[in-house]
């Protein structure tokens, strides 16, 4: 016994297709996709700024960092750079404290003694420095 017929009449019978099922179908996954890459845009914004957070701590204690060794390097240089440290160290290279007529000043005209011919033939190896205040 067979209980379908070969040949069925309404095997030839179509649905129709739902257009409005289709488009609130696409626009479903539209939205799905939107907020997915929201989501995926918040995420990648908070983990960027995490990333920032530490670069800014790791700045912050780097800059400290170095104005403490600027501070130290600044006394180090004051405490070298001491008249007192200076003139041993300049005798030591052969260097004589400058005589008065050796030092000129900038912007005042001053009226100094004629030298004489005997003071050069003193002392021909010694430099002659000029200061400024």
């Amino acid at each position: 016994m067979k209980r379908f017929p070969e040949h069925q009449l309404n095997a030839k019978v179509r649905r129709t297709r739902d257009t409005t099922a289709l488009s609130r179908l696409a626009l479903l996954l539209f939205c799905g996709l939107v907020m997915a890459g929201g989501f995926v845009f918040a995420a990648k914004q908070h983990f960027a700024a995490v990333q920032y957070g530490y670069q800014n701590e790791h700045l912050r204690i780097e800059r400290k960092r170095l104005l403490e060794e600027n501070q130290r390097l600044a006394l180090d240089k004051e405490r070298v750079t001491a008249p007192d440290k200076l003139e041993p160290a300049a005798r030591r290279l052969g260097l004589k404290p400058a005589r008065p007529g050796q030092i000129a000043t900038l912007g005042i005209p001053v009226n100094l003694p004629q030298r004489r011919k005997d003071a050069k033939e003193e002392a021909p190896n010694t430099r002659r420095t000029r200061t400024s205040p």
